[in-house]
């Protein structure tokens, strides 16, 4: 039988990989916008989409290391 700690472990491998590759799709689809035959945007609503991942992953990542932060919602 496991120890507690290592279903812990094999817990946190699952689904962290479960949720990396979806954010990883995610981010995949995000940049099929970049097409300008289909879509119109500004210097500024890239600066903002882009603005908003980097915090979030940044925030995401603060939170590793035990430093909360508050998220807010996206909006162009």
């Amino acid at each position: 039988m496991m120890k507690h700690d290592e279903v812990k472990a094999a817990r946190f491998k699952r689904l962290a990989e479960k949720r990396v590759r979806r954010v990883l799709e995610d981010i995949r689809i995000v940049s099929n916008l970049h097409n300008r035959g289909l879509y119109d945007y500004t210097p500024d609503q890239l600066r903002k989409m882009f603005g908003a991942m980097k915090e979030a992953l940044s925030k995401a990542e603060a939170r590793f290391r035990g430093e909360e932060k508050h998220e807010k919602e996206f909006e162009l």
